[in-house]
This record gives structure tokens, sequence and C-alpha cells, in this order.
């Protein structure tokens, strides 16, 4: 896997970029609700085994609890996901799209600064962003990841509005905001917890490669029933 350092500029050109997509995608799909999805990902190099392990949960969460109606999407192992060294072009706006009930459409795009997934829902608003929370709020890597819910104005919905909480710090649990502003946590820290949350997750809910003479066999670590957070009627396992 190649981990390629960003620039400021390139990360600000893409945030304004970023900002086009969102608003192409809600001009072309007027009176639908569009979602975000991106990776909270520390330090220069946005694109790696860790975002990836996230980016790609993260967008299967979001699949199931928005009923993308999609080809079974297969979930890739470690060792994929390090060999994985294409990205997608800048000018492939449609890539790895998948319909949505004939509502919308789901578009993930994998670039050096950071993937990127956006949604197109026929779900009001305020629903949107409460099953949004949801999936921050339960899955194991949930404070890896921000989905985004944008209004008419193209501003995300806070999550005040649909009773959710403050998002929390990923080392000590208080406010995320706070220790943000404060930078009360070195680098190494934060570095540090990503890893063992992603590495706690590939671990338990990655698939797995098995080799059994010259053939690989593939197997999937399914944790007791116990082990699973339902969330409006939909289950991923808990960390």
């Amino acid at each position: 896997m190649k981990n390629m350092p960003i620039t400021l500029d390139e990360l600000l050109a893409r945030r304004d970029a970023r900002h086009a997509m969102q608003q192409k995608l809600m001009a072309e799909h007027s009176g639908k609700t569009l979602v975000c999805l991106t990776v909270v990902m520390p330090g220069s190099v946005k694109r790696n085994l860790q975002s990836l392990t996230v980016a790609h949960a993260a967008v299967e969460a979001m699949r199931k609890a928005f009923g993308v109606n999609s080809e079974e999407r297969r979930v890739k192992n470690t060792d994929e996901l390090m060999r994985s060294d294409e990205l997608i072009p800048e000018t492939e706006l449609l890539t790895n799209e998948l319909k949505t009930n004939d509502e919308g459409c789901l578009i993930e795009r994998d670039l050096n600064t950071g993937y990127e997934a956006y949604l197109i829902t026929p779900l009001p608003l305020l629903e949107a962003k409460r099953v949004a929370v949801e999936i921050e709020d339960t899955h194991p890597l949930g404070r890896l990841f921000d989905i985004d819910v944008i209004d008419a104005q193209g501003i995300p919905v806070s999550r005040d509005r649909v009773g959710g909480q403050p998002r929390r710090c990923l080392v000590c649990d208080h406010e995320a905001r706070y220790c943000m502003r404060m930078r009360w946590h070195t680098q190494e820290e934060i570095w540090a917890r990503i890893k063992q949350m992603t590495d706690d997750y590939a671990h338990n809910h990655l698939p797995i490669r098995t080799h059994i003479g010259t053939d690989t066999a593939k197997s999937i670590h399914t944790p007791p029933a116990s082990t699973h957070r339902t969330v409006s009627g939909r289950q991923w396992p808990a960390s």
C-alpha cells in the first residue's frame, strides 16, 4: 500500500471539490436527502490500512442501515486492503454506484486525500440524521468516521437536532471538541488508539486467509450472538 502524504493545499482543494460534489448531487436529486461519509484520520497520510479498514466498515454499515438494495458487497480482508494501490481518478464521478430502491445512489471514492462516500436517500432530513447518529454512536469504529447529513443550504445537520450527544474523544472519552481545541493528547496517543481499534476490528470481524495446500480459503470470524449490538432492527458486531 502506498502511504502518500498530502499537502495542506491538496486537503483544502479536496474540501472544495467535496462541496462541489455535494451541490451537484443535491441538484440532481432534488427532494431527496444527501448523506456524506468521511474518515477521521490525523496526520498527513490519509489513505492507509487503518483508514481503509474504517472506510469499508462504515460504508457497509451505511448500506445496511439506509437499506441500499444492491448485489452482495464482499468485505475485503486485510491482505486485500494492504495491496489496494489503485485510486479512483478525480474525474470518475460515479465510480462504485449502487442503486437504492430507484430513489438515489451510493457513491464511494477512494482518494489519497481520504475515503469518501455519498448516499442519496428518500428518508426525510432528520430521520436520516437519526440513522447517521445511531451508526456513529454504536458501531465499533464509529468514532473514526463522520456521517454528515446535508441540508438544503449545504450545511451539515447538527447532532443536537435529533437529541444526539456530542462526539467523544478517542483517548479519554471526554467531548472530542474540547480535547482537539486544547490538544490534550499527542498524535502518538491518538494513533495508538486508532491502531488498537482497527486491529481489534480486523481480528474479530474481517475475513481471514487460511492456506490449505496451494489453495486459499477465506473464512469470517463470527462472534457469538450476544456480542452483537442491535440498532433499530439492524445488527453489527460490538467491539
